[in-house]
């Protein structure tokens, strides 16, 4: 019988790193409120957006996931040749192939780490953490470098009237490490296949391509909305069972900033008390989609909002309709 060779698991993983990186230049209500005969008062009610970043034209997903890459690095305290794995969320890659992990990898100096890309989604940043937790207990990774990095500008519609107000531009990272201690809780996850063209790229990028048009993004945003609502609060019940607490154990609330909306109603379910500090980065940050939720924590952390050690609940959802939920300890 060949024995196989097999690095021994650990018992957990834990974010032991943050970054993040915004686009210099704020996009505020009122400069997208006249090409859809809108105002910024009504995108504020329907959104609780009041501005946004979008990235210029030199930066890509993977410039802007390389910076917010190495700023994880850094506030980790862990080498780039250290990483096993870079992990990265995205839909608005500028190519299919090669993945953005790859490029990325390469600017940040991850010379020894596998690479690749996933694609959920405003779920993708809770997908690849579920991901790096388990490639770190099977023994196969010991460091995770994971990026959730978007251009959604390149994507808009900006005479839409249902979406030019809501996406924007980012990345967000953390490094995950194998841990004496789990610091993580298990991934609830799915996705809804038949539920795909309520929001969707079209036309399709290679339709795109050989047509000679742009792809856009397209929401069905009531649609959208009213699943969110009337779902989300079960998979943050569901994420709070598996991880063995509850909500009023939570140090944080950090859902994916779809909408100021969707969040309020979230926390209504969950019945959050007052002590559990709820992300509403939306508001100046917009809608990054696999980003957004990364850059939430590191707003609240500059904000002095995010203690380290402490349980945080994070939850991400979008097109597929792919969902995911966990709890983790804040870095």
């Amino acid at each position: 019988m060949i024995n196989l060779k097999t690095t021994a698991p650990v018992a957990g993983a834990r974010i032991t790193g943050l970054g993040a990186y915004r686009p210099a230049r704020i996009v505020t209500n009122d400069e997208l409120a006249p090409r859809i005969e809108s105002s910024d008062e009504w995108i504020q009610e329907r959104t609780g957006i009041i501005e946004r970043r979008f990235a210029g034209p030199d930066e890509t997903c993977a410039s802007m996931g390389a910076a917010a890459g190495s700023a994880a690095l850094a506030d980790a305290g862990i080498a780039a040749t250290d990483i096993d794995v870079v992990i990265v969320a995205t839909f608005t890659h500028r190519h299919a192939t090669p993945s953005a992990a790859a490029e990325i990898a390469a600017a940040v100096g991850a010379i020894n780490a596998s690479a690749f890309d996933i694609s959920a989604a405003c779920a993708g940043f809770c997908y690849g953490v579920g991901l790096a937790d388990s490639l770190i207990r099977s023994g196969s990774a010991k460091h995770v470098l994971l990026i959730g990095t978007e251009k959604i500008s390149d994507v808009t519609n900006f005479d839409d009237r249902g979406t030019a107000f809501i996406f924007a531009d980012g990345a967000g990272a953390v490094v995950i490490s194998g841990s004496d201690t789990p610091g993580i809780a298990p991934t609830i996850w799915g996705a809804d296949g038949s539920s795909m063209d309520a929001i969707i790229m079209q036309p399709d990028t290679f339709t795109a391509a050989r047509e000679g048009v742009p792809s856009v993004l397209t929401m069905e945003g009531q649609r959208v909305f009213r699943w969110a609502v009337g779902s989300m609060g079960e998979v943050c019940e569901r994420a709070l069972d598996a991880a063995g607490i509850t909500a009023n154990d939570l140090s944080a609330f950090v859902p994916h900033q779809a909408n100021l909306r969707i969040t309020n109603a979230i926390v209504k379910k969950l019945d959050l008390p007052e002590s559990v500090i709820v992300a509403t980065d939306i508001q100046h940050t917009g809608n990054t989609s696999a980003a957004s939720i990364p850059l939430a924590m590191a707003a609240l952390r500059d904000q002095g909002q995010l203690k380290s050690g402490e349980p945080i609940l994070m939850v991400g959802f979008g097109a597929g309709l792919a969902f995911a939920g966990q709890v983790a300890l804040a870095p």
